[in-house]
């Protein structure tokens, strides 16, 4: 059994995020190519955002640090340290509405 502080990490990406000319940061916690569940911990710089693109499968945002707003199409959510999002299976995007961290988490389809 591995053991993470996902509290250390997060200000570690931030950290990384606010010093990067994206405004962004993200290290795998857990998984990768080769399975099927992904859990990557994702910093970003208030004001920045990770672009619209396609949901790989089902997944959740859990907001560690800072808030944010998950935007499709017309409709959006915001939240904050402690809240879980849902990501729709429509196209997306991610902003962080002050320097925030998240993890998440990606159970791939086939």
């Amino acid at each position: 059994m591995n053991k993470s502080s996902l509290t250390a990490l997060a200000r570690q990406q931030l950290d990384i995020a606010r010093r990067a000319s994206s405004g962004r940061s993200a290290d795998t916690v857990y998984g990768g190519h080769e399975h099927v569940l992904r859990q990557t911990l994702i910093a970003l710089a208030a004001g920045r955002s990770l672009d619209e693109h396609e949901n790989p499968g089902e997944a959740t945002v859990h907001i560690l640090h800072g808030r944010v707003r998950l935007n499709a199409g017309e409709h959006f959510w915001e939240g904050s340290p402690g809240d879980l999002l849902i990501v729709p299976a429509a196209r997306h995007s991610l902003e962080a509405l002050e320097d925030s961290a998240v993890l998440l988490t990606v159970a791939k389809t086939a």
